[in-house]
């Protein structure tokens, strides 16, 4: 949504009101790469990994498959010649009154991927941010919480024309590398034709990367054209990130601004959709119509949110007026005691 008024004031600057409102499209990054996400604020904090995971260095992370590891696995009996006698398990053995041995799994990397969404109504913010640049914010503080030794962390970019893949490496800087990517990308004009929407760009994150791992979408999951309200009816994103958390664990990140959840008391303004052609004058002056517009956004919310419950994927609503690094922690610290019961693969999927 783009709101005009009569001042016009950059993207970025100080004192953002209900007032000024942005008028055009942001030229620049409206939050620098330092401040994207403080790392003493996370250092006591982890991001909860519940899938088991494919890959081939050592690291803390569940694999799919037996091997060295500090994991117990499922108890066989003992073939002698073949099993370390180190490894019976005893308590089993005295059970059963036949020597048995215990497999562990093999610890593997986790390979996290991260698809950002640049469409034009993520340019929109009123809190001194942009939904696009607080998604990179989102997309950093994940990165720094889900890193171990060996993980990896890539990103695709989502334009309406192209994906941009930045490939997955691992190590901090290569982190602040995506991270600068991610800033300095080109800002998508209102209007800028393309045939990618947010459940192609879904349905190209399944099949470019078929190694499990943590996916994390970031954007507004506003469909333009799109006026149901109806949460039994499901949004053209639902089934794409049905299909990509059968074999990933999948967090999705919503950014939205404060004055698309309360509109604001400005008087006569002009608005229109940056995707669309919608255009029309309204009186937010008129307390009856900002009541019809903030009941329309919360069943807009409330159905997205419905939709991506149905998903499985882990929820995370951040405001451009709130503290992000907070709201984060305050996930990071509940998905703990849900995690392995919001990512529960279907049934015949290993996790």
């Amino acid at each position: 949504m783009t709101v005009a008024s009569t001042k016009p004031v950059a993207a970025g600057a100080e004192g953002f009101s209900a007032l000024e409102s942005v008028l055009r499209e942001p030229t620049a990054p409206t939050l620098p790469l330092s401040q994207l996400a403080p790392e003493a604020a996370l250092r006591r904090l982890e991001l909860t990994v519940v899938r088991r995971l494919e890959g081939f260095l050592q690291g803390d992370h569940l694999g799919l498959l037996p091997g060295p590891g500090s994991e117990t696995n499922d108890a066989r009996e003992y073939v002698p010649g073949q099993d370390d006698v180190r490894k019976i398990d005893w308590p089993v053995t005295a059970r059963t009154g036949t020597p048995h041995v215990r497999d562990t799994l093999a610890d593997r990397e986790l390979e996290a991927w991260a698809l950002l969404d640049v469409t034009p109504s993520m340019n929109w913010g009123t809190g001194g941010v942009t939904k696009r640049d607080l998604g990179i914010a989102a997309i950093a503080t994940v990165g720094f919480l889900s890193q171990r030794m060996g993980d990896r962390f890539g990103g695709v970019v989502m334009r309406p024309e192209q994906l941009k893949r930045i490939p997955a490496r691992s190590g901090r800087t290569a982190l602040y590398g995506l991270l600068r990517k991610m800033l300095t990308e080109p800002i998508v004009h209102d209007q800028a034709p393309g045939p990618i929407d947010l459940p192609q760009g879904i349905e190209q994150l399944t099949r470019m990367q078929r190694r499990r791992g943590l996916r994390v979408v970031v954007s507004d999951f506003l469909t333009p054209g799109d006026f149901e309200l109806d949460p039994n009816v499901p949004p053209p994103f639902e089934r794409p990130l049905r299909r990509l958390s059968v074999r990933n664990q999948v967090i999705a990140i919503q950014v939205v601004d404060r004055h698309e959840i309360e509109f604001p008391d400005v008087g006569d303004i002009y608005i229109r959709d940056p995707e669309t052609q919608f255009a029309r004058y309204v009186n937010t002056g008129d307390a009856a119509a900002r009541a019809r517009m903030d009941a329309a956004s919360a069943a807009q919310r409330e159905r997205i949110r419905i939709s991506l419950q149905r998903a499985n994927v882990g929820h995370i609503v951040l405001r451009t007026d709130r503290d992000w690094v907070q709201d984060i922690a305050r996930f990071v610290l509940a998905y703990r005691r849900v995690a392995s019961m919001l990512h529960a693969p279907p049934q015949g999927v290993s996790r």
